[in-house]
């Protein structure tokens, strides 16, 4: 736990400054969160670093940030958090989940969360799941089948509770009893869109809502942008289910990409557009892998041994379970007409004695029948 004034700090930072500010970042990892607070309160001219901004930058930067102090009351924030059944989560607490740390200076100041469920430990085992508002049946029940089929693995699944593949994960991950992280552009008090107001009442209830932002912030474009990358930086891979060519969803795999994490497509029909983003990756990107299913998806992003996805088979048939000198006896013997004993041990490559033994119980399966020629293959074999 860390200390009471450094998480007043951190709540008042996240009201004054938006999310994912690399300036801010690097000024936090110099002087901490207290004294970066000192610092923007101070009369004195920001310093500017020559690995960040310029001057003009950051100095539009400080003004902003010293224009939101007035009337911000940390502990009125942390309050009202309180009184929303929510807490806030700062790096150094034993819930906050280290992955995010690979973010580096653009790492959240810290997260208001609601819900029961532990972060950190609900993000160990994680995926994202991502895609279109307008997505199509296809891509609803795809993404409703992924959220089911990793809850009853064990899997979290995060997304970013807008319409269309990100509502479909969640509500498949509930109707599993699994643990779905609903990642917000806006406070987590803030229903955004305003009719899934009973899908997030789910989520806080058997998940959790997590926010950069803290309670009453309002969502906008450039918000969801930034949050796509905390999404991508809490699991272990993100899957686009669905995106058209100009999707944040994409956003959310670049960023994924990035911290060299599994990035993970469903390839839809040639013929839509909801799927024309998916294959633009698929073809353009080397990282991205091709799944068709939840096992695939386990397949890179689990535990070795543990959720390796099962080799893939086509169906057996009979002729599978012949022994190997069997079915090459069988295969020696040609499609069309017949042939004698001693041509077919020819071309099965075995002497006369085993092409008999071996016809004989070809016979007896159904395999083959005699004819006028010596053996030829039955019209309805069990070979299939």
């Amino acid at each position: 736990m860390i200390p009471a004034e450094e998480r007043l700090a951190r709540a008042l930072l996240t009201r004054i400054a938006e999310p994912g500010d690399e300036l801010l970042g690097r000024l936090i990892a110099r002087e901490g969160a207290i004294g970066a607070l000192e610092v923007i309160r101070s009369d004195a001219p920001p310093g500017t670093d020559p690995a960040g901004p310029g001057e003009k930058t950051v100095a539009r930067r400080f003004a902003a940030w010293r224009a939101r102090l007035p009337g911000t009351d940390p502990e009125r924030l942390l309050a009202e958090c309180d009184a929303l059944g929510g807490r806030l989560v700062c790096p150094g607490d034993a819930e906050w989940p280290s992955q995010l740390d690979d973010l580096g200076y653009r790492r959240p100041y810290a997260l208001w969360a609601r819900g029961d469920q532990d972060l950190r430990f609900g993000c160990l085992r994680s995926v994202a799941v991502v895609g279109s508002r307008s997505a199509t049946s296809y891509g609803i029940n795809v993404a409703a089948e992924m959220g089911a089929e990793l809850a009853d693995r064990g899997w979290t699944v995060v997304s970013g509770g807008a319409f269309g593949i990100d509502a479909a994960a969640h509500r498949g991950v509930l109707a599993a009893d699994g643990l779905t992280v609903a990642v917000f552009a806006c406070g987590f008090d803030v229903t955004y869109p305003s009719s899934h107001a009973g899908l997030f009442s789910e989520i806080a209830r058997y998940g959790l809502l997590v926010s950069e932002l803290p309670p009453g912030a309002s969502p906008t474009r450039g918000r969801f942008l930034v949050r796509n990358r905390t999404i991508a930086a809490l699991t272990r891979g993100t899957v686009v289910v669905e995106a058209a060519r100009r999707s944040g969803a994409i956003s959310t795999a670049r960023h994924a990409r990035d911290l060299r994490r599994a990035v993970m497509v469903v390839p839809g029909p040639v013929t839509s557009a909801a799927s024309a983003g998916c294959h633009v990756l698929l073809r353009e990107w080397s990282e991205v892998v091709c799944v068709t299913d939840t096992a695939e998806v386990l397949d890179l992003v689990g535990l070795i041994g543990d959720d390796l996805a099962p080799e893939r088979r086509g169906p057996v048939l009979d002729r599978d379970r012949l022994d190997p000198v069997t079915g090459d006896v069988l295969e020696a013997i040609p499609a069309r007409g017949g042939a004698g004993t001693a041509r077919i041990a020819v071309t099965a490559g075995v002497d006369l004695d085993t092409a008999l033994a071996a016809l004989g119980s070809l016979s007896a399966a159904g395999f083959v029948e005699r004819c006028a020629k010596g053996w030829k293959l039955r019209r309805h074999s069990p070979g299939g």
